[in-house]
């Protein structure tokens, strides 16, 4: 597994690959329907990234992450969605409600396994 400062920066480089290439293809995604659907979909894994960006940044300066950083991450992916197309902010937003979900379900998984390791030694 990777450490909070490689995470970190590899998750802001794919932030800036995803964003640049959505804005490239902003004519093109916001062409059809099924485009704007992946235009949402893309503006969603901008704040997968950027939510993985700010808990390990807030993790490498010994803050506590709360829910001001999946606002700030949200904020910042619907602003880039609003970018592409109108529809696409809706989409972004309930794909990330989505990926947020199953992200909270794997991190509940991976701590009691961590959890349950501590406990056995």
């Amino acid at each position: 597994m990777a450490g909070p400062g490689s995470s970190m920066l590899y998750s802001f480089l794919l932030f800036t690959v995803i964003l640049s290439l959505q804005e490239v293809y902003r004519g093109k995604l916001a062409s059809s329907e099924l485009f704007t659907i992946l235009g949402g979909f893309t503006s969603s894994l901008l704040f997968l990234v950027l939510l993985i960006f700010i808990g390990n940044f807030q993790e490498m300066s010994g803050a506590k992450s709360g829910w001001g950083s999946v606002i700030i991450a949200e904020a910042v992916a619907l602003v880039a969605a609003s970018t592409v197309h109108r529809v696409c902010i809706t989409t972004c937003f309930l794909f990330s409600a989505g990926l947020l979900y199953e992200l909270n379900k794997l991190s509940g998984m991976v701590l009691s396994k961590a959890e349950s390791k501590s406990k056995k030694y």
